[in-house]
């Protein structure tokens, strides 16, 4: 887990710029009111319909995953980490790198704990929920983001910013499921191991959010260039069209 005097998170970032109110509160796990303003502010204007004109060459993103404790928010399932990084058309930036394990109030399962390494003494001394949110969506700005089978991280985002901030997602939002179920329409599945497998992408980490983030990323960058070579998919509204056939 990242030292957060090293990323100036939550208490030693608050501290550095003098604020030693927001400091104590973000030690103590209390959130505060800027951390949420910040988060119902980067919700404002999220959709503008000139991104659709972006060519997807230029095009910034950032390529995301969750571990939650289980699949269902509805019943108290909750996000135990964040992993994402920043694209750039077909590049990825290696160096714009996020991962975060916080602290949303729950137990940790035991088969969580074997399938993604996050233990209940890591979770503990995490930072809260609205903290990781806070950072998360500072990394995001206004970036069109991306997720392999999104409807999952997209329910457990908007149930945890509902939670913190009363504001629900308002980024654009691609799946690379959805594209390649496009592209490749005959596969028996769309899985994430099945697709990578199928790009040659190796296979690491499994579970561990930022890892999922970056192996999505190599499938996110390499559609790109096959939808454009092969269907004429130039910009970002081309794209939608183009995931409208399904």
């Amino acid at each position: 887990m990242r030292d957060p005097r090293q990323t100036g998170a939550g208490f030693w970032k608050s501290l550095r710029m003098g604020d030693l109110n927001s400091a104590v509160a973000s030690m103590r796990g209390n959130p505060s009111a800027q951390q949420i303003a910040f988060i119902r502010s980067q919700m404002r204007d999220q959709r503008r319909p000139e991104v659709l004109g972006t060519p997807l060459k230029e095009l910034e993103t950032v390529v995301f995953d969750l571990e939650t404790t289980g699949f269902s928010y509805q019943h108290g399932d909750v996000i135990l980490s964040f992993g994402a990084v920043k694209t750039l058309g077909t590049t990825i930036l290696q160096d714009q790198c996020f991962h975060l394990v916080v602290n949303s109030g729950a137990a940790v399962p035991s088969d969580i704990t074997r399938l993604t390494g996050i233990t209940q003494s890591m979770v503990d001394d995490a930072v809260p929920l609205t903290e990781g949110l806070h950072d998360f969506m500072a990394f995001v700005e206004g970036r069109v983001l991306i997720a392999h089978a999104a409807g999952h991280d997209k329910a457990f985002l908007n149930a945890a910013l509902w939670k913190t901030s009363k504001v629900r997602l308002t980024h654009r939002l691609l799946d690379t499921m959805m594209i390649a179920r496009q592209l490749y329409p005959d596969l028996p599945e769309h899985s994430l191991d099945l697709l990578l497998h199928q790009a040659g992408i190796p296979i690491e980490g499994r579970h561990d959010a930022l890892k999922d983030a970056l192996m999505t990323a190599r499938l996110w960058t390499s559609y790109i260039e096959e939808v454009q070579e092969e269907e004429g998919v130039g910009t970002l509204g081309d794209l939608y069209m183009y995931l409208s056939r399904l």
